[in-house]
């Protein structure tokens, strides 16, 4: 009786610390690839548009019906750099994993450039251990969420850092599971006839550890759908709180066809490029689905925030993409690469405890923001990080739509040559946003646009010259940030010269107008 007397108190407080466990929430992050902003049938504006028009997702719909909509959302131009971002809590400015990240170790993704060479970015990727060179060393989301209990789950798309690195493995990052996450940053195929491989004797590129699934003739969405409910059902006896990062390779090249949805929009008079990519976007939106309806017949729907995001804005280069190019985002500008509103704006929904149904956010929020966020939701008081946190929570907006903020401060950062496609505003670029002000610094000409987004979505009417002393301040401030976070500029090819910082381009293109309008008098 004596010894039952002095271990009760340890066995209550263990008891304790379970239940405090099992409250809480499971979390699913579910990131979609190359997804823009318009396509789904799911408004994230203050109408519906011409691509929502296309488009069949009700599954988004319904998520949105039980949750919140953001219509100011924003990732990071290309998709490293995003998937960085959630795992750090870091700015793209700060990890200096601008660009995308290659399969091969040390091998930098830019296109060679006449005029700019791009910095030493770390074109490593992220890394949890130090010593590796061209990484961020951080603390990954998942190995946080791992150490307060939880069961973490990675499917589908990591793209973290390259082979040979530790990162190219979900499973050193926190990870408990990992399916089908390596360095690719796409599939070789969609298809299990080509068992997820661009051609028999891809090592690289093909999806790995999916070969039952091939051998039913599983499109890849699936897959990785089935698989994800098969690592939930498998935790539910534990009782453990689950993190699942469900980072789909749809949307993303290559356009294979998906016959179940595929003649519904060759029907509706899409070409063959965009009636395939309209048919991923609805598998996607499928998978979706079926996790919800996982949750609810296992009863945690009640216990679970699920948080839809995309990586970037979607293509609208021609080709991949068929008709003009860039109008494959309209009314936003331009798409993927590009650092105007149409390769950074994303749909975003959340849902779960305490969120109201069917309501609607304009609070412009960042991918930076999403690290502070789940450790927030997850109940997670103290925590130690290798890394700068740059995001800030965004749970007080979750609980309150009409929150607003208009002192927050976006920052995107893009000292690199994503294509050989030669478009201004494609690459080569750093943006800024406070308020409905937005800032967008050209690294070749060192120019600056500026635009007020809450009149002009699209881009079109640039205020530089008719604003000046907002341009001063954007620049100013702009270069702080730029400064503070130690990011990392282009050169010059011709004498390996920095660029000039925001506010110094400024002043010299203003004494560059001074001296021309001297001359003319």
């Amino acid at each position: 009786m004596k010894l039952l007397r002095s271990i009760l108190p340890a066995l209550l407080l263990f008891g304790l610390s379970l239940d405090a466990q099992e409250q809480r929430p499971n979390i699913i992050f579910f990131m979609v690839d190359d997804m823009g902003w318009q396509d789904c049938s799911l408004p994230f504006w203050d109408k519906k548009t011409p691509l929502n028009m296309i488009f069949r997702t009700p599954n988004m719909e319904r998520l949105a019906g039980q949750g919140m909509k953001f219509t100011n959302a924003y990732a990071n131009p290309v998709c490293t750099p995003t998937r960085v971002s959630l795992m750090t809590g870091m700015n793209v400015a700060r990890h200096n994993v601008t660009n995308w990240t290659n399969v091969k170790k040390n091998t930098p993704t830019d296109y060679p450039d006449s005029v700019l060479v791009p910095p030493n970015w770390n074109h490593n990727g992220m890394s949890p251990v130090e010593g590796i060179n061209n990484t961020v060393l951080a603390t990954p989301l998942p190995s946080l969420l791992k150490q307060a209990g939880y069961h973490t789950i990675h499917c589908g798309k990591a793209h973290f850092a390259p082979y040979g690195t530790p990162a190219s493995n979900p499973l050193n990052v926190g990870f408990d599971v990992n399916i089908a996450g390596t360095a690719a940053g796409h599939p070789g195929s969609f298809l299990a006839k080509d068992q997820y491989k661009g051609n028999p004797n891809d090592t690289l590129w093909g999806v790995r550890g999916l070969e039952k699934h091939a051998a039913k003739g599983t499109f890849l969405t699936d897959a990785l759908t089935e698989e994800a409910i098969a690592a939930m059902k498998a935790n539910l006896p534990t009782g453990k709180p689950f993190f699942l990062y469900m980072a789909h390779y749809a949307v993303h090249l290559p356009f294979n066809k998906d016959d179940r949805f595929y003649q519904h929009y060759i029907d509706k008079g899409l070409t063959d490029t965009e009636a395939k990519y309209a048919a991923l976007v609805e598998g996607m939106d499928k998978s979706l689905g079926e996790l919800m309806d996982y949750l609810q017949s296992s009863g945690q729907d009640k216990n679970t925030y699920i948080i839809f995001m995309t990586d970037n804005g979607s293509l609208s280069l021609v080709p991949p993409r068929t008709g003009k190019a860039h109008t494959q985002n309209l009314p936003l500008k331009q798409g993927k690469g590009s650092l105007y509103e149409g390769g950074i704006r994303v749909p975003m929904i959340v849902a779960g405890p305490g969120i109201q149904d069917n309501s609607t956010n304009h609070q412009y929020v960042s991918i930076d923001d999403w690290f502070p966020s789940m450790i927030e939701l997850a109940g997670i008081k103290k925590y130690n990080t290798a890394q700068t946190i740059d995001g800030k929570s965004i749970a007080p907006f979750l609980k309150n739509p009409t929150l607003k903020d208009d002192k927050k401060v976006l920052l995107w950062h893009y000292p690199n040559n994503w294509t050989n496609v030669n478009n201004h505003g494609i690459s080569w670029g750093t943006a800024l946003r406070k308020g409905n002000w937005k800032l967008i610094y050209f690294h070749k000409t060192g120019e600056l646009e500026l635009y007020d987004l809450s009149k002009d979505i699209g881009e079109e009417h640039d205020l530089a010259k008719v604003q000046p002393a907002k341009l001063r301040e954007m620049a100013s401030l702009m270069t702080k940030k730029l400064k503070k976070r130690n990011a990392s500029m282009p050169t010059f090819r011709q004498n390996g010269q920095q660029i000039p910082w925001p506010d110094e381009s400024l002043q010299q293109h203003l004494s560059q107008s001074v001296s021309k309008a001297s001359n003319t008098y």
